[in-house]
This record gives structure tokens, C-alpha cells and sequence, in this order.
């Protein structure tokens, strides 16, 4: 029986590489991407430098997929001496447009010395940033702002790690900035799913008339090592913290020599997408084994079509004796 992918590779991945950086780096991966009001695609990457830290650098494509254009230069440097949350580096942006703001909220890791946090920037150009600072303390990461409030406030989605697990939270703010109203909106699986280790936010959701949907990563502990696969779910349009359904399969996980082999193996790690001028194509950039930047293509329709067809309502058993969710 054969399976039909929900995200195709490009056949030239991976798109950006250590060797096309316009200055020495180590690797580069985990790319924020938005599309400029021009129709420009940029991306925000991870830098990794031969230091180990890391710092954040545009690379823009009319197309979306090559003749990148990188900043020569890093574009956004860790500041430790006014942030100190940032003494070991910045990683892993999510990029979202807030029509009401006319800007780009940008939210990354904070590396501090107590461990990674939640950090928001806001910018017009990419070129200045205005620095939020940490607003989610360490231990937490994978996080992203929805684009518009949420009867009144603001939405985070993230990944607090405690003595209680790894899952994914939703919290409201009213200035972008204090944080409450926690919501545990997506848990990690327990015992041998492929998502049981951990899960977080991948790229930003996706607004449909059926709801959002959330490309998430999950983890698994083998005798080898982590696997990062992805998964789906969708969540509610008007109350983004409920779960509405939930594939139990992986959809796109580590096949590639790329994807397998590299800095850190067998991880394939989204942080963002564009959609296409068509309204349904996904161009899904990912990092791979923290080394280079890799895309895939997907479509909305399909995607929810898949959901309707093999996700499930929270709390809806898998068979005989079996425990879904933590």
C-alpha cells in the first residue's frame, strides 16, 4: 500500500549551507521565515559561530527557494551587556506580522547562564529591533505570537520544560510583555509515541475557516539517540488553546542523508513557513541535524484533509488499555 507524503523535499535541499555564508560560520539552521509586503521571502536563521554561540542573519529570495541574498554581516547580535539573558547566545526565531502593531513581532531563545527563555523583538525593516526582552524565564523555548489578540489579548504559544514534563502551553498578555492565563493546550504523549519524550510549537500556526493548524515537533528517546519528527493538530479560531483534533502519526520525520547526518543526527526542525500566492501552498523551511536549512512544500487543503481523516478529539481512546496523553 503505498503513502502519499504531506510535505514533498525540494530536490536541491539543502537550500542554505555553512559553505554559501557570506562570512566564517560553523553551521546555520532553524530559520524564521515571513513574506515581505513586496512578495520577497525572508528568512531569519540561526547562526552558529566558531565560538558555539549563536546569533541570528537575514537571507532574502524572491522566490523562495534560491539566488539567496545574505546579509554580509550578522543581523541581529546577542546584546549580554543590556540583556543579560542573552549571555550565551540567541537561537531558534519565529517571525509573526501583527496588523495591528504594522510590525514583525519577533520571539527567540534567550541563552542565559540559568538556561534558555523566551525573548520578543519587534522590528519594520529587519534592519532595527526593538528589544521586549525576556518575558517567558528559563526553562522555555518554542514560542510564537499570534498575529491578532484573542478577545482582547494577546496569545503565546510555548514550551515551558518542568518537573511535570515538556508541553505545550498558551498564555495572554495585555501589552505583550506580562504573561498569565497559562492554558495547557497540547501535552506530550507518554510511553513509546513517537512525541513522548517532548513536543513544541514548529512553525507558526496556520489560520483556516476549520481553525489553526499546528505543525508541531516531537521527540523520542531510542537507544541511538532524540528522533524529531513532526506532527498535526488543529485548534479552535476563536479559543486557539483548545485542541480540536490530533493526528497520532508522525507526518515528516528524518529520511535524508541531510536530515540524518550532521552536527546533532536525525532531526528535521521547522521554526517557519510562507504561503504561496495561490492561498494553499506551504513552503515549510526547516533546519536539519543543526547544519543547514532544508524546504518542503505542502498544501492547507491537504493538510486538513488529513486531519479530518485520521486525527481525534483529546481524550479519545487509541485502542484496548492504551494512554494517550500524559
Amino acid at each position: 500500500m503505498s503513502y502519499e507524503p504531506l510535505f514533498h523535499r525540494y530536490a536541491g535541499n539543502p537550500i542554505l549551507t555553512p559553505q554559501k555564508w557570506p562570512y566564517r560560520i560553523n553551521t546555520v539552521f532553524n530559520p524564521g521565515a515571513t513574506k515581505l509586503k513586496d512578495g520577497t521571502t525572508l528568512l531569519l536563521c540561526r547562526v552558529e559561530d566558531h565560538t558555539g554561540l549563536s546569533h541570528l542573519t537575514v537571507a532574502k529570495s524572491r522566490n523562495g527557494i534560491d539566488n539567496w541574498e545574505i546579509d554580509p554581516t550578522p543581523t541581529m547580535l546577542p546584546d549580554p551587556h543590556n540583556y543579560p539573558e542573552e549571555m550565551w547566545g540567541i537561537e531558534d526565531p519565529r517571525i509573526t506580522f501583527v496588523p495591528e502593531l504594522d510590525k514583525y513581532v519577533v520571539t527567540y531563545v534567550a541563552y542565559s547562564i540559568e538556561g534558555p527563555g523566551v525573548s520578543l523583538a519587534m522590528t519594520s525593516d529587519f534592519r532595527r529591533f526593538e528589544r521586549l526582552g525576556d518575558v517567558m524565564p528559563p526553562e522555555n523555548k518554542d514560542a510564537v505570537i499570534l498575529p491578532n489578540r484573542v478577545h482582547g489579548r494577546w496569545a503565546m504559544i510555548h514550551r515551558p520544560s518542568t518537573a511535570f514534563g515538556n508541553h505545550i502551553w498558551m498564555s495572554y498578555s495585555p501589552d505583550l510583555i506580562h504573561w498569565g492565563g497559562h492554558v495547557l493546550a497540547l501535552p506530550a504523549r507518554r510511553g513509546g509515541w513517537w512525541d513522548s519524550d517532548r513536543i513544541g510549537m514548529a512553525s507558526p500556526p496556520i489560520e483556516t475557516p476549520e481553525g489553526w493548524i499546528m505543525i508541531y515537533h516531537g521527540v523520542r528517546n531510542t537507544a541511538s539517540g532524540k528522533i524529531y519528527r513532526l506532527g498535526l493538530a488543529l485548534f479552535d479560531r476563536e479559543n486557539p488553546d483548545q485542541c480540536l483534533l490530533r493526528g497520532d502519526e508522525w507526518i515528516f520525520g528524518p529520511e535524508e542523508r541531510y536530515e540524518v547526518d550532521g552536527e546533532v543526527k536525525n532531526v528535521v526542525f521547522p521554526c517557519g513557513q510562507t504561503i504561496g500566492d495561490d492561498g494553499d501552498t506551504i513552503y515549510l523551511y526547516y533546519g536539519v541535524c543543526d547544519n543547514s536549512i532544508a524546504l518542503a512544500t505542502g498544501s492547507i487543503k491537504t493538510l486538513l484533509d488529513w486531519l479530518q481523516k485520521n486525527g481525534r478529539p483529546p481524550g479519545d481512546p487509541v485502542g484496548k488499555g492504551a494512554s494517550l496523553e500524559a
